[in-house]
């Protein structure tokens, strides 16, 4: 179902600690399995424990941190005038000289500070890569006369793309099962993401498009972080490239039909706003524009209908969306309008014989309804699914004969099958659908690509103990299979941890949902556990407790580890999306801090042992607390912050500014310059006592300038009275999600951890202090 959230580089992430959305359209990227091992022997909770942090900063009289020099620059807007003295480390070329020393100054700061704590970090490194099978396979999924999956080697960073014939006349069951061995059809492999990356700091592939009739792959390549890809067609038995490659597109791209690619770019703000149709060896200089968005507030997405009959090509804002189909069939391939541009009014849609399908949003129908409409008939519709004030509708999954609905009730994911009538026959409110069972008391589940002219749905559901499993599920008979679930090295026991959910009381009644995740057998719920509390809030995202096996480097000493699904995000349904944006964003902050409290009450932790997380708009989210209450906290971790809000959101050349007006406020008109200044940290950054803090950074960043968190530091340095770390360390080689091999990326997590247990004293040599 295509899904137009407004911008294609939303400031959001998808899962704790990880990357947020990609594209509008795409869906969801799984989390890269950092799978779990037995923890290392050097320090056990109970050990380390009431450790003096006296020495915890001995490193740090050895090196000087850098000072930013100061260069005043004033920002005068409805009268007000701020004085911005770090402005000049915002460099768009990212060349300037004095910028990128001081970038480095940084970075070899935070490596000294770091040092005494290098061998603990390459120890925690080495726990999660030990956890990972390294040669691996992920769950085929059949498409035609192939099986596709990707395939992962030891040592090698990046995956393989591969495929195998099915056997002749083999069904398509949930009992299906990709052959192997000798008499098995021979492996293909189509591309080999090692062989790319070959040359390259950054290597990453945001798209692989099989056409229809599996004789051709585009793929989406980035090899700076920036997210600007360029793509490239090759025949999938040979590897050879056919024609010339598409330069400065987005990841959006499907086929239609065998011989045709549609692809979106982006404007000088990054905004994604033509929609084009290419033709298989013409020039892309040649390629028709099928539709320019000139609204900078709103961004174009694409996707395939299940079917693959009909393109769906969307145009969206953070309130409205509306809708385009091409039928992939004609030879005349054109746009024609599905779903009317109504301000307010959010559509997604998706095609099953002779009807669209289309979920409605709108202020009266917050939490949606599902909609079918006659493909002759675009504005005759009949409702499957009324609006519900307690079920979120989130996407479907359609099929021949069947629906699959994906919604939200209570905060946790549900997932309900219809059979629907016969193609041709009259379709009227669906009724009699079976909800699939979960066994976790919190846990994520999401679709996975099925087949469309089947009667087998394939999801992907883990829980913060369950690791990544793939289901097939018979929408007939109800019998769910499971295909695959990711091997978790060095003798992992679910059964060793508690997963709970837990209700915080927000300052205006409001019950904020947590989940939480400990192992029993360490932890001694008396108030002396360390805790990682871990927040976003933002986007309508829905950060749901998902398993990532880096995290047990924590839990296994002795963690809990706790995600706050604070307003903002969309757990609960719109309305809780509604009450965190705008001039309401400020009850993401307090929900935080009310989910900090409530823990610590309830002895989970104490102050001198809470640490809090967060990313991007999450990144927000830590400057924000540690400024209103930097007393409640022992450290906090700031990946690429979006800090300097009124600054980024009153200048329209900063990508994505524009498009996101409608999320944070016009800081143009006064009532919203005024309150978000009132929470953008780097304006409210105060002569006080902070905790331990460490921000990160990518030079090559397109959602958050690294320039923001730059400033941020500097003015910590300049105006904080504390002698607690402050550490920044910048990516120069890479942009939002870091580094892209999957295990350059681990050793980000086992840094992370290392300042983590050094803020709190709980190193091994400061353990035997």
């Amino acid at each position: 179902m295509l899904r137009v959230v407004g911008s294609s580089l939303p400031r959001c992430r998808l899962r704790p600690l990880l990357p947020r959305a990609i594209s509008p359209t795409l869906s969801r990227r799984r989390a890269l399995l950092l799978l779990l091992s037995s923890s290392s022997g050097f320090g056990a909770p109970s050990c380390c424990r009431g450790s003096s942090l006296a020495h915890s900063y001995s490193s740090m009289s050895m090196a000087a941190p850098p000072v930013a020099k100061k260069v005043p620059r004033e920002l005068v807007d409805h009268g007000d005038v701020r004085v911005d003295n770090y402005y000049w480390l915002r460099d768009d070329s990212r060349s300037d000289p004095d910028v990128l020393a001081h970038l480095r100054a940084e970075n070899d700061y935070t490596t000294a500070v770091m040092s005494d704590v290098k061998q603990l970090e390459d120890e925690i490194y080495a726990e999660i890569r030990g956890r990972i099978k390294e040669d691996d396979i992920d769950a085929p999924l059949r498409k035609g006369q192939y099986y596709y999956y990707e395939r992962t080697l030891a040592g090698k960073e990046y995956a393989q793309h591969c495929r195998r014939l099915v056997p002749p006349d083999a069904p398509i069951t949930v009992h299906d099962v990709m052959p192997t061995g000798p008499d098995a059809p021979v492996e293909h492999i189509i591309l080999d993401e090692n062989v790319k990356a070959e040359g390259h700091d950054y290597y990453s592939i945001g798209a692989f498009k099989v056409s229809p009739n599996n004789k051709l792959v585009a793929y989406a390549e980035d090899t700076k972080g920036d997210e600007i890809y360029t793509v490239y067609v090759i025949d999938s038995a040979s590897g050879q490239y056919v024609g010339q490659p598409l330069k400065g597109i987005t990841s959006d791209i499907e086929w239609a039909g065998d011989d045709h690619l549609v692809y979106i770019t982006m404007d000088s703000i990054l905004r994604p706003d033509k929609v084009w149709l290419h033709k298989l060896g013409s020039d892309q200089s040649s390629d028709a524009c099928l539709y320019h968005e000139k609204d900078d507030t709103f961004s174009l997405g694409l996707q395939a209908s299940e079917s693959k009959k009909y393109l769906f090509v969307g145009s969206g804002s953070k309130n409205t969306s509306f809708i385009f189909y091409l039928d992939t069939s004609k030879q005349n391939k054109e746009l024609a309008v599905l779903t009317p541009r109504v301000y307010g009014i959010d559509t997604t849609a998706s095609h099953r014989g002779n009807h669209f399908f289309i979920t409605r949003r709108s202020d009266e129908f917050y939490n949606s309804e599902l909609v079918a409409c006659p493909l002759d008939n675009v504005a005759e519709t009949t409702v499957l699914l009324p609006h519900r004030e307690s079920v979120k509708i989130q996407d479907i999954q359609l099929f021949d004969n069947h629906i699959a609905v994906y919604e939200r009730e209570n905060g946790l994911p549900k997932v309900t099958v219809y059979r629907l009538p016969a193609i041709g026959e009259t379709i009227g409110q669906l009724q009699g659908g079976r909800t699939i069972d979960f066994i976790d008391p919190t846990y994520a589940v999401d679709p996975e690509e099925s087949q469309f002219h089947s009667t087998v749905l394939r999801f992907h559901y883990s829980s913060m103990r369950t690791p990544p499993s793939v289901y097939d599920y018979d929408m007939d008979s109800g019998e769910s299979v499971l295909k695959k679930i990711k091997p978790v090295l060095g003798g992992y026991d679910a059964s060793n941890y508690v997963t709970e959910r837990k209700w915080a009381a927000a300052a205006d009644g409001t019950q904020i949902p947590m989940s939480i995740l400990y192992r029993k057998d360490l932890v001694k719920l008396d108030g002396s556990d360390p805790l990682l509390l871990y927040g976003y809030g933002s986007y309508e995202i829905c950060i749901d407790p998902s398993f990532r096996g880096s995290r047990f480097s924590l839990v296994d000493r002795g963690f809990i580890y706790v995600i706050a699904h604070i307003r903002g995000g969309g757990e609960m349904g719109r309305k809780w999306y509604e009450d965190g944006k705008l001039l309401k964003k400020k009850n993401t902050f307090t929900d935080f801090v009310d989910c900090a409290e409530h823990l610590i009450q309830n002895k989970y932790c104490s102050k001198e042992k809470l640490c809090v997380n967060g990313r991007s708009a999450g990144g927000l989210l830590m400057g924000a607390v540690l400024n209103m209450r930097p007393d409640l906290f022992k450290a906090a971790v700031a990946g690429v912050p979006f800090v300097d809000v009124v600054t980024t959101m009153l200048d329209p050349t900063i990508p994505l500014t524009t498009a996101e007006w409608e999320e944070w406020g016009d800081p143009r008109k006064e009532e919203y310059y005024y309150y978000m200044k009132s929470y953008s940290p780097v304006d409210n950054v105060a002569a006080q006592e902070y905790p331990n803090i460490l921000v990160t950074a990518g030079l090559n960043d397109p959602r958050v300038m690294y320039s923001e968190p730059a400033k941020y530091v500097a003015k910590l340095r300049e105006l904080k009275t504390d002698g607690n770390l402050l550490l920044f360390k910048c990516e120069l080689g890479a942009g939002h999600f870091s580094k892209s091999g999957r295990f350059e990326k681990l050793q980000e997590d086992a840094f992370t951890y290392a300042f983590i247990l050094k803020a709190l004293g709980m190193t091994p040599k400061l353990a035997s202090l």
